[in-house]
């Protein structure tokens, strides 16, 4: 009688019980600023902050993030980096990769000193993209 109880249990939790996943956050954005190098390596300025209400889908089930502009943006998520906390900021960082095969760095960077602002950065070798961003439902 106990190996049955065994394989029955075995066979509910296999099948039946629900499945652990990862999360899906979405946020929106609201602004958009770009960061370039010049021709001598040197990051320059920060562009003022435009206009720009996109979504962003960052889905831990399918180890991608997308960034819904024109034309549709796909980050692979390579590997998770550790969250980072500091007085004033806490980072979640991604290595990714886009579309086109290139590396990238994605970080999600709430201000605790400003009203817990987000932040969604895409990071490459040349070119920064920081995004304001919120949590939507």
């Amino acid at each position: 009688m106990r190996p049955i109880k065994l394989l029955l249990l075995f066979v509910f939790l296999n099948f039946y019980a629900p499945k652990g996943s990862a999360q899906v956050y979405r946020f929106k954005t609201s602004s958009v600023s770009i960061c370039e190098k010049d021709a001598k390596g040197k990051w320059g300025e920060w562009t003022d902050f435009q206009k720009s209400e996109i979504a962003i889908k960052l889905d831990g089930d399918k180890d991608r993030i997308v960034v819904n502009t024109q034309e549709q943006q796909l980050y692979r998520i390579a590997a998770y980096m550790k969250k980072v906390s500091t007085a004033t900021d806490d980072t979640v960082g991604f290595e990714c990769v886009d579309n086109d095969g290139a590396s990238c760095i994605i970080l999600i960077v709430t201000r605790k000193n400003e009203n817990n602002r987000m932040q969604f950065y895409i990071n490459y070798p040349d070119l920064r993209l920081v995004y304001n961003i919120y949590n939507t439902k």
